[in-house]
């Protein structure tokens, strides 16, 4: 099979490609393009599409499943410089550890004299939580997480840490600030077995996700809970490693009373309401026999 390879931008052909089948997936496509192309960019800059301003194509879909046919026109576009996901993820859950714990271990830098003050021993209890969460989140990047994608736009890098190390320092100041007022210790224990329950159920989910795909592959499966009991949550949610996630910075917020950890709290499930949506919407079309009972993030609810 013979395919016309062409610039998605101004739709000037850069030549043919010889593909050897038609199971081909669009994932080898793309390295046989850049081999036998050499113009074109790299594969993983690659975003291919069967019209000029139609949908990029899914790196599991074959030429089969496409119908495509021999001299059938295929764009390419550039999607410009790439980053690894490890890099990125590790760059943005590394910085929010400094910049917490600057402000933890060296008040005396950002509050001059008053750092002299005695602190709460909340705030010593929201320095662990900090840390644990982070810790956790940059041992999972490594030894947890398989990405079904080797990279992502370089501009992520920026935008990714822009609010992560920038929430991170806005939170801190108040928390370790002299002044920070603790709400009751009752208040302040309650919140810290939430946030501990959140953090090894989010854990767990992930564990759960890992199992799905075999190492070096892209396969995707249904998500379902295994025989840890935290994962029990995917039977009414798509997404419960969000669900958890935004569990936990609810119990942050309320262990510290703060409100700048509330707007995190709530900027942070904004967002991952929009990616669980996404996912269910996926899961739903890709998946013919996806459980119906299940909701997105919310149980019972959303």
């Amino acid at each position: 099979m013979e395919l016309e390879i062409l610039n998605a931008k101004n739709s000037k052909p850069y030549g043919k490609v010889k593909v050897p089948s038609s199971t081909t997936p669009i994932g080898d496509l793309r390295a046989l393009i850049h081999k036998s192309l050499k113009q074109t960019p790299h594969a993983n800059r690659q975003s291919l599409r069967l019209e000029l301003k139609g949908k990029s194509l899914k790196d599991t879909d074959t030429l089969e499943s496409l119908s495509l046919r021999s001299g059938d026109k295929v764009y390419v576009k550039d999607l410009g410089p790439q980053i690894g996901w490890k890099t990125v993820f590790l760059a943005e859950y590394a910085g929010p550890l400094i910049v917490y714990l600057i402000f933890y271990f060296r008040p005396e830098l950002v509050y001059g004299k008053a750092a002299s003050l005695p602190i709460s021993l909340t705030t010593h209890i929201a320095a662990g939580c900090y840390t644990v969460h982070y810790v956790k989140r940059l041992l999972e990047t490594i030894f947890v997480h398989r990405f079904s994608h080797a990279t992502m736009p370089l501009r992520n890098l920026f935008k990714n840490c822009t609010y992560y190390w920038g929430f991170t320092a806005y939170v801190s100041y108040h928390v370790n600030h002299p002044q920070f007022t603790s709400p009751c210790m009752c208040t302040v224990w309650a919140a810290l077995a939430a946030f501990a329950l959140c953090e090894l159920g989010n854990f767990s989910v992930h564990i759960a996700l890992r199992n799905l795909r075999p190492p070096g592959t892209k396969v995707r499966k249904i998500p379902v809970a295994d025989g840890n009991p935290l994962t029990k949550l995917f039977d009414f949610v798509s997404c419960p490693n969000y669900t958890y996630e935004i569990g936990a910075w609810v119990s942050f917020s309320v262990l510290t009373s703060c409100l700048a950890a509330y707007l995190f709290a709530f900027a942070g499930a904004f967002q991952m309401t929009i990616w669980a949506l996404a996912k269910h919407r996926n899961y739903r079309k890709e998946f013919k026999d996806y459980p119906r009972q299940r909701r997105s993030i919310f149980p019972f609810v959303l």
